[in-house]
């Protein structure tokens, strides 16, 4: 339904919690209390790796979808997986399924015309994200960055992946990139359809209600789990808040893989402090590939800094390291939208999925250290002798980091 510009929305009650049965330590409940987001019990979570894993997970949930589809994503490009995409959804309107799809205006930009004729022809109601008008220049610079499909209120997807080719195969070659994502099933979906919903009203100025989007979701498992959304109209940032709350909460380790990974003053101080407690902090960086070579040298700019506080910098050779995770002490894990960037914690709209569980944390590292036996380490000795030109790169990156 479309509400009346001069009275507030209506948002539909979310479903009592599943009550949190495992006694959490203190300092995970820190996380619940800066980010006023709780701690669900009762969910199934199930990482996937790379396009071979994520892709034919959701087209077959797609394809199972009764009532309701839902896709927010910053990109979609057109490709061979951008027509599976486009031709799944499809068929589901055509059964009577509800699809909706949000696609931001900049980073779907180059989406041709003929797919989205192809999408409105067949029911499927698209809207862009804040495009260019002359009464939005103030928000344009605000984007969805979040990556998220919601099926039937029950099935939930998040992480760091667009729809286009580059997210194709299994990181097997330098034009199919590395990628992590979360399918969930359980209570928490719920959190996920309300980030959605966030979005399609501020885009449509729809509320969505009823249990077609909302039902009763029963539990699916044994994964506690939390979704934390975050945008500019929210105020302070949640994604910076649980990395940072994140950080200065680990004992043992800090493991991060991260696409584009500028930080700053407060998250530098954060892992410096970790370093200093004895925590091993390792980060998982772009190495030559990647799509953004300009944030890749602000990014950088901070290795020296870093390299002399302890945090250990390593960068993937393969391909384009696409994935937004982050493990800690081995237990606590996040996979979501959000870089380690001031874009994404100032300026784009963001979702990540926090799971509190050992055994998914024991998953998450043994994909980090996969990982990291395709690096190289960056050190101190190495780090001196980069050249000068590169060094320029470095400080004319470095003034438009804000912007990055």
């Amino acid at each position: 339904m479309l509400f009346r510009k001069n009275k507030p929305p209506r948002y539909p009650r979310q479903p009592a919690l599943p009550i949190i049965r495992r006694k959490l330590p203190t300092r995970y409940h820190m996380k619940h209390q800066f980010t006023v987001s709780p701690l669900m019990q009762g969910n199934r979570v199930e990482i996937l790796r790379n396009g071979v894993q994520i892709f034919p997970s959701m087209l077959a949930a797609i394809r199972t979808a009764q009532k309701t589809i839902n896709l927010e994503f910053y990109i979609y490009w057109d490709g061979e997986i951008g027509r599976q995409f486009a031709e799944a959804l499809a068929e589901r309107a055509r059964a009577g399924v509800a699809v909706k799809v949000i696609l931001d205006a900049v980073g779907s930009a180059a989406m041709s015309q003929s797919l989205i004729d192809f999408l409105h022809r067949n029911g499927i109601d698209l809207e862009w994200y804040h495009p260019l008008r002359w009464y939005t220049l103030s928000r344009f610079n605000h984007r969805t960055h979040r990556k998220l499909m919601v099926v039937d209120g029950t099935v939930g997807f998040s992480g760091g992946v667009g729809i286009a080719d580059e997210w194709l195969g299994d990181a097997d070659s330098k034009d199919h990139w590395r990628e992590t994502v979360v399918r969930v099933e359980g209570p928490a979906v719920t959190q996920l359809q309300f980030a959605f919903m966030d979005n399609w009203v501020k885009s449509r100025g729809e509320l969505l209600t009823g249990l077609d989007y909302f039902p009763q979701v029963e539990p699916r498992g044994h994964h506690c789990t939390q979704v934390i959304k975050s945008s500019p109209s929210e105020g302070s940032s949640a994604v910076k808040l649980l990395y940072i709350v994140s950080i200065v909460s680990a004992t043992k380790s800090i493991y991060i893989s991260n696409a584009y990974f500028v930080p700053d003053r407060d998250t530098l101080r954060a892992l410096e402090g970790a370093v200093r407690r004895g925590v091993d902090v390792r980060v998982i960086v772009p190495g030559e590939y990647t799509d953004v070579p300009i944030v890749r040298e602000a990014s950088r700019m901070h290795y020296d800094l870093m390299l002399r506080r302890g945090i250990r910098i390593f960068e993937y050779q393969p391909t384009m390291m696409h994935a937004k995770t982050m493990v800690v002490d081995g237990i606590w894990s996040t996979v979501g939208s959000s870089n380690f960037d001031e874009r994404s914690f100032r300026l784009n709209d963001e979702v990540n999925v926090n799971i509190y569980d050992d055994e998914i944390a024991q998953q998450m590292e043994s994909m980090f250290f996969q990982d990291l036996a395709k690096c190289e380490e960056i050190t101190l000795r190495k780090w001196f002798r980069r050249p000068r030109w590169a060094r320029i790169k470095e400080k004319f990156a470095d003034v438009l980091k804000p912007q990055l």
